[in-house]
């Protein structure tokens, strides 16, 4: 594999027509993104890894080569072809290099979030029957007390010196061989196990073959208007522990040997965020919608500008006020792209080939099939009606199966005439330009007074009203309505709460969307519910608007 997978023509149809998918037979992820580079640009920056203080050190293709082959070298002892390794770290070359040693050897690496609290750690790592988990010593920590629970977990190597009952991962591998046979995997073997968020019920063990990497490219490459060029560099505040952080940058960065910014911040700061793309000439970032939020809300960086070449964000709506506000701060338009766990990056937008529809996600990616369909038929319905986003199967970014979990993986696929659909669990639209816009999870759908109203549009018209800094909208049951729009507001910091902003807040909705869709309910929060990937949890909103006190009730 070479070169970008996804050529530009004068528009998206022409750039449609003119791809072809390269999956090769024979594919493991951590050759293609370590060995093989390594091989033509063995100096070229791989990792640059900033530490908390700013300094930093960058490392080669050539040590990330010879650091995993030690790393494999060392877990050799452990663990066989098809074992799940889990990587609980941050961002950091001791992340990607245990990756990609796990990868070379027909491992499945099994990424974790250093955030997730002892009951999501024991459910993932006994649920996959991990064989050794690489951390450091504040994950040593959180596991001690989990280890007894483990019976499958023979190791626990540590990155920043030995800790109770655990290795020094970098003196077990002082005086090991950098030299290494990787394992000669087919595209379709077992590489990644990504749990989902778990919004609602216990997370699912997300199974992905190699080719998953090949599959996540033409999303990248369109969403980052037509990645890599000359001089690109890449960084995103997303965890890689996250399919967002994992497979939609670090590993399409180092496929095209493009070197990653290492940098996770233990809360997200605007000012140093701009801080660190403008010292270490960042030019492509993924940054989440709460990213993007919140930076706009910074008095700090008011006026400051950042000339990116391309900037991607996911996980939720932009609407006209963020995008605006991005060509004005970046100095680029930002481009939405869609997916999930089980099947990521089918649908982008791409300044390069047309402008962006603010409140619209875009097109489906070349490469992928993906419509809006009727689930109980499997057949696609008109333009411009609501329907549930689907991906024709197969495609090499559909995850393989739920992890220990047939009857979920059942219920994920639905057949039609054109084929078996992958169901995104998402209701979505598809209009005039082709473009498909998300109107909000299967529960997540208001329906009042016959119409049926995607929460994702008001939360997006909620954000173009100054005093709101974050919005999450659901409905509240009503006896006459069937339901109403209820809207929970984090306030911007100049503002505080009262009947009379809540009227202004609504009125703002009413009329800029319709009468039918402006919030009846208005909440004020102090802490808006969103998951560690940055997206509000509607469930919980369900659980307040329920279960705590009044509310300010817009007639």
């Amino acid at each position: 594999m070479t070169g970008r997978m996804l050529h530009a023509g004068p528009d998206i149809q022409a750039t449609r027509d003119g791809f072809a998918w390269e999956i090769p037979q024979r594919y493991n992820i951590g050759v293609d993104i370590c060995d093989r580079v390594a091989t033509r640009q063995p100096d070229a920056p791989a990792i640059i890894d900033v530490a908390g203080d700013g300094r930093f050190t960058t490392h080669s293709f050539a040590d990330l080569r010879r650091f995993s082959n030690q790393i494999a070298n060392v877990l050799a002892a452990d663990v066989t072809i098809g074992d799940r390794v889990a990587i609980l770290l941050p961002q950091s070359f001791e992340t990607a290099a245990s990756h990609i040693a796990a990868l070379k050897m027909g491992a499945v690496t099994l990424p974790l979030f250093t955030q997730f609290g002892p009951e999501a750690l024991l459910h993932r790592l006994r649920d996959s029957e991990t064989s050794v988990i690489v951390t450091n010593r504040q994950g040593a920590a959180a596991l001690r007390g989990l280890r007894a629970q483990l019976p499958h977990l023979k190791r626990v190597l540590t990155i920043d010196g030995p800790a109770p009952g655990c290795d020094d991962l970098h003196a077990a591998c002082a005086n090991r061989s950098p030299l290494l046979t990787p394992v000669d995997t087919a595209a379709d073997d077992p590489a990644i196990l990504i749990y989902t968020s778990g919004t609602t019920g216990a997370p699912k063990g997300a199974l992905h073959a190699h080719r998953v990497l090949l599959g996540h490219l033409p999303g990248v490459e369109m969403s980052h208007d037509f990645f890599p060029q000359p001089g690109d560099r890449f960084w995103t505040p997303a965890d890689w522990a996250w399919i967002g952080g994992l497979l939609d940058v670090l590993m399409p960065a180092l496929h095209h040997g493009v070197a990653v910014v290492a940098r996770r911040f233990g809360k997200f700061s605007a000012s140093a965020a701009f801080d660190l793309i403008d010292q270490h000439k960042v030019r492509n970032v993924f940054l989440p919608p709460t990213a993007l939020k919140m930076m706009r809300q910074d008095r700090d960086i008011s006026g400051r500008k950042l000339p990116l070449r391309s900037v991607a964000s996911g996980g939720e709506t932009l609407g006209s006020a963020l995008i605006d506000w991005g060509r004005d701060t970046f100095g680029v338009t930002i481009n939405e792209f869609y997916g999930q766990t089980e099947c990521n990056m089918i649908v982008s937008s791409c300044a390069a080939l047309a402008p962006a529809e603010p409140g619209v996600m875009g097109f489906a990616v070349p490469g992928h099939i993906v419509a809006v369909i009727d689930a109980d038929t499997g057949c696609a319905v008109p333009s411009g009606e609501i329907g549930n986003i689907a991906v024709l199967s197969p495609d090499p970014v559909m995850f393989q199966r739920y992890w220990n979990n047939p009857a979920a993986t059942a219920k994920k696929f639905v057949s039609g005439p054109a084929g078996t659909w992958l169901l995104t669990g998402d209701k979505g639209m598809t209009m005039r330009s082709g473009r498909i816009k998300f109107i909000g999870r299967d529960d997540d759908v208001i329906s009042s007074a016959g119409y049926r109203i995607g929460p994702g549009e008001i939360e997006d018209c909620l954000l173009g009203h100054p005093a709101v800094a974050i919005a999450g909208v659901v409905g509240a049951p009503d006896p006459t309505r069937g339901q109403i729009v209820a809207a929970f507001v984090k306030l911007t910091p100049d503002h505080h709460a009262s009947d009379e902003l809540a009227g202004d807040i609504a009125a703002h909705v009413k009329a800029r969307l319709a009468s039918y869709e402006y919030p009846r309910i208005v909440r004020f929060v102090d802490n808006m519910p969103m998951t560690t990937t940055g997206k509000v949890i509607r469930n919980a909103l369900r659980d307040m608007l329920s279960n705590e006190g009044p509310h300010r009730t817009v007639s």
